[in-house]
């Protein structure tokens, strides 16, 4: 039976949020979560990524135990595997028994278990709330929540994410189930983006403006807002990180073992870590996604519109 979007409604009462590790996402998930009334704690390890989230109303921890101490809600938005675990190793003991740990960092099939094994060591409720979307979005509580836990659970954490995203996709009753979404999503993600560049690359590299691809699809069959988007970003040669390239090519590893695990041919996803490697290596790794599209560009420059 597939699994469809649900959004509680009128459930916001005032929840006790930690949120560990702001980041690019989980700053915007913090700072959405405040908007909404939200009681929140955040930490991260290096706190000074933390303090200006004080401004608009969160409480700074100095440590991971302390941060749980009163929580209601952990939300781990960590980089991977070894940062949730280490996390997890450190703050675990310090929660409320009652508390229900939100695990929405993508680190894939393997990750996910691993965690799960922890989750079980110390009897800590977990579930999962990965994030579909980026730094804007998360921002603006506008993200696509992909959730996974036993039903009774995540109704308990609907006011968190009613606060974050425009809306939930529960993916199933086991934790494994929303990364298993999560995965596919961006393996999307990372298709679409660098499909994008390729095509704006041999639209100049033929002589005619890249722009006129954009163009092309608007309005079309084929159209799509993240082709604009990323598109634009790369027309302009500018990339402020909205999803950093490095932190998709670590998401195309963890999709490409998924996949060759599962038994699913790998010739897309090893083309996609190839080409976003080597705009990593040309030094795009901190930028964003977009970036991809100088791999394809025959003198590795930005796209100059061609004239008249």
């Amino acid at each position: 039976m597939p699994a469809a979007p649900c959004r509680a409604a009128g459930r916001r009462h005032k929840v006790r949020v930690t949120v560990l590790g702001t980041g690019a996402m989980g700053a915007g998930v913090a700072q959405s979560l405040l908007r909404e009334g939200h009681d929140v704690t955040v930490w991260n390890r290096s706190r000074d990524r933390a303090l200006p989230l004080a401004e608009h109303g969160a409480t700074v921890a100095d440590d991971p135990g302390a941060a749980v101490a009163d929580a209601e809600v952990v939300l781990l938005t960590l980089f991977d595997t070894d940062a949730v675990v280490d996390i997890l190793e450190q703050a675990a003991g310090e929660a409320p028994e009652d508390a229900v740990w939100v695990q929405s960092s993508t680190v894939g099939v393997a990750g996910t278990e691993t965690v799960v094994q922890i989750a079980a060591k110390y009897g800590i409720t977990l579930v999962e709330a990965m994030m579909l979307g980026t730094k804007a979005p998360a921002e603006q509580g506008k993200l696509t929540m992909l959730a996974a836990g036993p039903a009774e659970t995540l109704d308990r954490i609907d006011p968190v994410l009613d606060a974050i995203g425009v809306k939930t996709v529960r993916a199933g009753d086991q934790v494994g189930q929303a990364t298993a979404l999560k995965l596919a999503a961006n393996a999307w993600i990372a298709s679409i983006t660098a499909a994008t560049g390729q095509s704006l690359a041999i639209a100049q590299a033929l002589g005619i403006d890249p722009a006129l691809f954009l163009e092309a699809i608007d309005g079309s069959a084929s159209d799509s807002a993240y082709a604009h988007t990323k598109g634009e970003s790369l027309l302009k040669g500018e990339f402020p990180a909205q999803f950093a390239l490095d932190g998709l090519r670590k998401d195309i590893g963890l999709i490409t073992d998924a996949a060759r695990s599962a038994g699913v041919s790998t010739t897309l996803l090893d083309a996609l870590g190839r080409v976003y490697a080597d705009a990593s290596a040309a030094g795009h790794g901190g930028d964003d996604i977009a970036a991809v599209g100088t791999a394809f560009q025959a003198d590795h420059g930005q796209p100059d519109r061609a004239q008249g």
